[in-house]
């Protein structure tokens, strides 16, 4: 079990239950997560007013016990990535994030050379681990895990969006040259936790949500938005080790049944 729920990113030991706290968990609610054994934590705009704190507590008892993973929310020049990535180090009083990405890399978004230039210059001054990108354009993601271009990758995957299993997954390697993954919208927006029409079956919990994504041996994380401590504790629970072949299947048909409604705007109490 812990090594279905553990792997090493970026040279450091993760849960692959990684926290995004803006869906209403609160900073006690990250403190528990924290002495759970949870440490990949999403820290962006938005999520400062809760997470700063226990961050910058994790931080000062022992840096390497928290994964901060982080970005300009419009990180559109080398300025703004280097502005976001130093105003991030003051206020959780590190020298360093783990990773520093760039957001919402979609068919028609340009990434700069000197965006990338930052980025990688950041990185050789140690300020970060390792660099990514989020990005919703499959076929351009497995370009970039090809290319080797960054070390980490943000991509949708969940049983009602497998497309990433053909376009990205077979390119991002093994080992030690592997690059990262971290898959979110695991209940695709909720629509999974509830029966769609004509699903004569019970829908997936969130826990299987998780667990389906999880399996899939290219994830290294999974990002979780919680309402609260309790939400997270009892997904948690849920989670039973990775899916055989007969679940997994299981997944994808309800997840193509719930494909065929379409998301509601906004997202369910689950959030990812």
């Amino acid at each position: 079990m812990s090594d279905f729920l553990h792997t090493t990113l970026l040279g450091k030991r993760v849960h692959r239950v990684g926290i995004s706290n803006n869906y209403g968990i609160d900073a006690d609610g990250l403190r528990k997560a924290f002495d759970y054994g949870l440490n990949y934590v999403w820290y962006v705009r938005g999520t400062e007013k809760v997470a700063t704190e226990p961050i910058r507590e994790a931080c000062a008892r022992d840096r390497d016990s928290v994964f901060i993973a982080t970005g300009p929310s419009m990180g559109f020049t080398g300025g703004s990535v280097r502005k976001h990535c130093e105003k991030v180090l003051k206020k959780l009083g590190t020298d360093h994030v783990d990773l520093l990405q760039l957001f919402w890399a979609g068919k028609m978004s340009r990434i700069s050379d000197s965006t990338l230039t930052a980025l990688t210059k950041l990185r050789e001054e140690g300020k970060c681990r390792g660099i990514g990108v989020s990005i919703h354009d499959r076929p351009r993601a497995g370009q970039l895990a090809r290319d080797r271009v960054f070390d980490v990758l943000m991509v949708r995957y969940n049983a009602g969006h497998p497309g990433a299993e053909e376009d990205i997954f077979p390119h991002v390697g093994e080992g030690e040259d592997k690059v990262g993954v971290v898959s979110y919208t695991s209940t695709r927006w909720g629509t999974l936790l509830k029966a769609p029409s004509g699903w004569e079956d019970r829908p997936a919990t969130a826990a299987e949500c998780y667990s389906f994504a999880l399996t899939q041996p290219a994830v290294d994380v999974v990002l979780t938005g919680p309402a609260s401590w309790e939400q997270l504790k009892a997904n948690l629970d849920g989670l039973e080790g990775p899916m055989d072949a007969q679940r997994m299947t299981w997944m994808k048909e309800l997840g193509s049944k719930a494909r065929g409604t379409n998301p509601v705007t906004g997202f369910f109490t689950e959030g990812f």
